[in-house]
């Protein structure tokens, strides 16, 4: 075998091609319907490193790759995030402050069991570190121990366990995940007939439920023409109203106007078509609804928006992005105008955004790089936190005069996926060379045991805090569980077993940065005791 590992050792890329794809090809092997995922990935070059290394060569995928490889990643779970992350912020302050105190209580134990193990305080900052499996926390206490050989003795024992402890974990907090009261709501549409004499208007009673149901077609009298609905519409006794949104929404609706009507506004199509169209055209992405003001360009309206695998009411305030699937309702003339003009091409699926990409990109790695003054000393967030927070503002802004700032929602998702297995592949081998020389060191089981204990404090923390004082639901729990561990194995576990539920990117993408901020200065804190 050394033969073959002199080979691939000259041949990084084509090692990382090979990790990547027997790795994902054992992640698809299931045991009782649970299976590793991209998480093999990881396994596959820490083994295949250590195995080289006991022949004395050092298989290592260049670390340059694993770095492009993570900002590629954290950059487009950004880009997908944007939109909803900043109008969550606010409500999730309270889980991301308990997040960074769980991390920090961590920090504490570590002191206090590695104390207890009697194991050297570099080598605790260390082993925090791989417990938690953050490198430039590792980096940080390397830095305040001047010392690299302990901290990292530390950190490739812990490492491991750290990943496998919190897939663990994730697995519990997904158990369950059908009782999840958080799930997206299912919509219904329905036609309703009015019995109120009080001509209550459109736009009041869409505020009146928080913009959750969507009015989009209306009819008065029998033998009138059916149009689609206006904000500023009155709806008067005996019109017919169709009402789009939540069971729960439609219902109340349905109770506060009349009652259900046997008549089907939807399925009547001599006045007006229904079809979902692909936008892809830059003028209508980085638009809200209410922008492009289709009611009185095309006498048209949008009840519904797909955005990858989930159905969202179309309000006046929802951002488009490229790739979003809307359902139009607009007069049977005008149809063809009308999907014309959103572009309605499959490149709205597939485009890259080549300048987004690149500036992105650019300005996370140098905000990255930028030295934050921190008591006498300084520290860098890294360039995966950068992107993670250029991508989260480009997401949420839409688009900068004629340029759309976002990247549509399927592109996004096929550039991460391939960022993450390249970043796995490197991570691992750079672990599995430095796990012979740690396994050498009589303390190892010491650490190991002070690893397993951090990362069962981690791990049983955020699942009682955040289920039991914030009664988040396993899914997001399980993103935010892969966020505060800074551990892409863990997201792509979890997008696996919930089938990309968006759920688990914005938990991860609420988490991350305070988690990587929160991290580095423990890990110096730790380092310089």
């Amino acid at each position: 075998m050394s033969e073959v590992f002199v080979f691939l050792a000259q041949q990084p890329v084509l090692l990382l091609f090979i990790v990547i794809g027997v790795g994902s090809a054992v992640g698809h092997v299931k045991v009782r319907g649970v299976g590793l995922s991209a998480a093999a990935v990881l396994f596959l070059a820490i083994a295949l490193s250590a195995w080289a290394s006991s022949y004395g060569i050092d298989l290592e995928i260049t670390e340059a790759l694993g770095t492009l490889g993570l900002a590629l990643f954290t950059f487009c779970v950004g880009l997908v995030s944007g939109a909803t992350f900043f109008s969550s912020l606010r409500r999730s302050l309270g889980p991301i402050l308990a997040m960074a105190g769980v991390l920090a209580a961590s920090g504490g134990v570590a002191v206090a069991v590695g104390g207890l193990l009697g194991l050297d305080r570099a080598v605790v900052a260390g082993a925090w570190a791989g417990a938690v499996t953050n490198t430039p926390a590792l980096a940080a206490a390397r830095d305040a121990a001047g010392d690299a050989t302990g901290p990292t003795i530390g950190y490739a024992v812990t490492y491991l366990f750290g990943v496998v402890g919190m897939l663990v974990a994730v697995s519990a907090a997904l158990r369950h995940r059908e009782q999840d009261t958080d799930a997206p709501p299912t919509l219904v549409s329905r036609t309703v007939r009015v019995e109120v004499t009080g001509r209550p208007r459109i736009q009041d009673l869409e505020d009146q439920h928080g913009d959750r149901i969507k009015f989009s077609r209306v009819r008065r009298g029998e033998q009138s023409p059916i149009k689609t609905a206006d904000a500023t519409d009155l709806l008067l006794l005996d019109d017919l109203v169709t009402v789009v949104g939540p069971t729960e929404e439609v219902d109340a609706v349905t109770r506060e106007l009349g009652h259900t009507s046997s008549h089907r506004l939807e399925a009547d199509r001599l006045y007006l078509d229904v079809r979902r169209v692909t936008v892809s055209d830059e003028r209508a992405a980085g638009h809200t609804i209410a922008e492009l003001d289709l009611l009185h360009r095309f006498g048209a309206t949008i009840s519904r928006v797909r955005r990858g695998d989930v159905d969202v009411v179309a309000t006046d305030d929802f951002q488009l992005q490229l790739g979003d699937r809307v359902r139009v309702i607009a007069p049977r003339e005008r149809m063809a105008e009308v999907s014309a003009w959103f572009g309605d091409s499959s490149r709205g699926l597939s485009d890259i955004m080549p300048v987004v990409l690149g500036v992105g990109m650019a300005l996370g790695i140098l905000l990255g790089a930028a030295a934050i003054p921190v008591g006498g000393s300084v520290f860098k967030i890294g360039s995966a936190a950068g992107t993670l927070l250029v991508g989260l503002v480009l997401g949420r802004i839409g688009r900068i005069g004629p340029v759309v700032t976002a990247m549509p929602y399927t592109a996004a998702q096929a550039i991460a996926e391939l960022g993450l297995l390249v970043f796995l592949a490197q991570a691992g081998s750079k672990a599995g060379a430095q796990i012979g020389a740690a396994f050498t060191s009589g303390d190892w089981l010491r650490i190991l045991a002070l690893g397993v204990v951090v990362t069962a404090v981690v791990a049983a923390g955020l699942y009682l805090v955040m289920r039991r004082v914030f009664a988040i639901g396993g899914t997001r729990l399980s993103g935010i569980m892969g966020g505060a561990q800074t551990q892409p194995a863990v997201l792509a576990f979890a997008n696996a077993r919930t089938g990309y539920d968006a759920r688990v990117a914005l938990g991860y993408a609420l988490v991350y940065p305070a988690a990587m901020i929160t991290k580095i200065v423990v890990g110096r804190i730790l380092g310089g005791l």
